[in-house]
C-alpha cells in the first residue's frame, strides 16, 4: 500500500484530491496538509512514499518546499499537482526530482493514470540490486509512457501486481497460486490471473513440482527482471 501525503492550500481541493486517491487500489491517503509547515511535519513523523505537492502554498513555494525536502534527506517521491503552467517552474520541478506533473484542473482518470505509473515504476524499480541497460531503459520509459501505455486487462491494476511482486520477492521459497493469494489477501482465481500476466511478461519464474499423483503443482518466483 503505497502512502500518498496530500498538500493543497485550498482545503476543499485537497479533499477531493484525497478522495480521488483513495479510489485507485494500492494506495492511501496518509495525511493532508495546506501549507508546507504542515507538510514537513508530517514528513517528520510519518512514513510517505508519494506526495501530491501543489505549487502555491501560503507559507512557500512547492518547488522551494521540495527543495528543502530534497536537502534533509527525504525519500518520499513527488508528484507536482499544480495550475502553474509556466515552463520555468516545470524545469525546476523537474531538476528537484519531481515524477510527474499534473496540471490543474484535472478529472479522475488524470490523477488515477499518473499514480498507476508511478506504481508500474515502483514495481521496476524496487526488488532489483543492478540492471543491465536494457532494464535501465525500461525503467526511465515507464512514465514517459505513461500517457500511451496500452491498458491493463480489464479487471487488473499495477498496485495489485506490485502487492503480487512484493510477496513474491520477501518468500523464501517459490510459492503456488494459492499461497500468494493468502499472502496477498486476493482470490486464488484473482491471484492466478496476475500471475499469468507478469510470466509471460518475463517477470516471474514458473517451475512444476510434481507430487505422487495429480497434474504438477506451478510454484512462482520473482525473476527481478
Amino acid at each position: 500500500m503505497f502512502e500518498v501525503l496530500v498538500v493543497d492550500d485550498d482545503f476543499r481541493v485537497a479533499e477531493v484530491n484525497a478522495a480521488y486517491v483513495e479510489r485507485v487500489p494500492g494506495f492511501r491517503v496518509r495525511a493532508t496538509a495546506h501549507n508546507a509547515a504542515q507538510a514537513m511535519a508530517v514528513l517528520e513523523r510519518e512514513h510517505v512514499d508519494l506526495m501530491l505537492l501543489d505549487h502555491s502554498l501560503p507559507d512557500e513555494t512547492g518547488l522551494s518546499l521540495m527543495g528543502r525536502v530534497r536537502q534533509s534527506g527525504h525519500p518520499t517521491d513527488v508528484i507536482m499537482v499544480t495550475a502553474a503552467r509556466d515552463i520555468a517552474t516545470v524545469r525546476t520541478a523537474i531538476r528537484y526530482g519531481a515524477l510527474q506533473y499534473l496540471v490543474k484542473p484535472f478529472s479522475f482518470p488524470g490523477l488515477r493514470a499518473k499514480l498507476e505509473a508511478y506504481a508500474r515504476l515502483r514495481l521496476a524499480l524496487d526488488g532489483t540490486e543492478e540492471a543491465e541497460q536494457e532494464q535501465v531503459d525500461r525503467i526511465f520509459s515507464t512514465l514517459r509512457t505513461a500517457a500511451t501505455a496500452p491498458p491493463l486487462p480489464k479487471g487488473q491494476s499495477a498496485p495489485t501486481a506490485e502487492l503480487i511482486r512484493r510477496v513474491l520477492r520477501d518468500a523464501a521459497h517459490p510459492l503456488s497460486a494459492h499461497e500468494v493469494a493468502t499472502r496477498a489477501g486476493l482470490s486464488r482465481s484473482t491471484a492466478q490471473r496476475y500471475l499469468k500476466r507478469l510470466e509471460t511478461s518475463g517477470r516471474l519464474s514458473l517451475t512444476l513440482r510434481y507430487g505422487s499423483t495429480g497434474r504438477p503443482e506451478h510454484r512462482y518466483t520473482w525473476s527481478g527482471r
